[in-house]
């Protein structure tokens, strides 16, 4: 039987592409950028934080009209002013872009203030530079998922983003581990006890003989 082919990152590209061009101040969060920093699962979940003005907006949906693709300007507005999700899809592939409002959330406003250009690939195209959030942003956001669901896969990436920050010898990838420490003291025990075992993990896994 054939296997079934993977997700088209093609959406994702574009979005980034088009975001670049409008100038809105944006910046990948969750799985893909973490990607960027180790993690090596495949996924095309494309999670964006987004600071948009109306001309930002406007320009936004004119980008991607009806009828194959899905981008309402008014939704945008209202998604915006509510603080919640909007998404673009692309009717034809089946594929969906999600937009976070950076809204009244600190930390989302925390993410774009503290934002950094990163090479960036996807399969079908060329490797592009793109604002991503800190490595030690993807971890905290995935902590504070993994308290939300205890879903073993942000366990799993953390790990790996910490194995790559001591391996890697580029030091736009490294993590600042006070600022992680700092954060999951204050999620609460759980959240910390697991921050360490990672660590003392990936640390051990770093320093084994290859």
């Amino acid at each position: 039987m054939p296997s079934r082919p993977g997700p088209d990152p093609s959406l994702f590209v574009d979005v980034l592409h088009a975001l670049e061009e409008i100038g809105a101040p944006y910046a990948i969060v969750g799985a893909f950028a973490g990607a960027v920093y180790g993690v090596t699962r495949t996924t095309y979940d494309i999670d964006i934080v987004v600071d948009l003005s109306e001309e930002h907006i406007q320009r936004l949906a004119a980008r991607y009209p009806p009828p194959r693709y899905y981008a309402d300007a008014e939704q945008m507005r209202n998604s915006w002013r509510l603080g919640m999700m909007f998404n673009i899809i692309d009717g034809a592939r089946g594929e969906k872009a999600d937009l976070i409002p950076v809204g009244r959330r600190p930390e989302h406003r925390h993410v774009l203030a503290h934002r950094v250009r990163q090479l960036v690939t996807a399969p079908g195209a060329e490797p592009f530079y793109a604002w991503c959030a800190r490595p030690e942003d993807v971890i905290i956001g995935k902590l504070k998922a993994w308290a939300e669901s205890g879903h073993r896969r942000h366990e799993t990436d953390i790990y790996e983003m910490v194995v790559f920050h001591h391996l890697s010898p580029d030091p736009t990838t490294w993590i600042d581990l006070k600022a992680v420490d700092a954060v999951a003291a204050q999620e609460g025990e759980a959240v910390a006890a697991l921050w360490e075992k990672i660590k003392q993990a990936a640390r051990a896994e770093a320093e084994r003989p290859r």
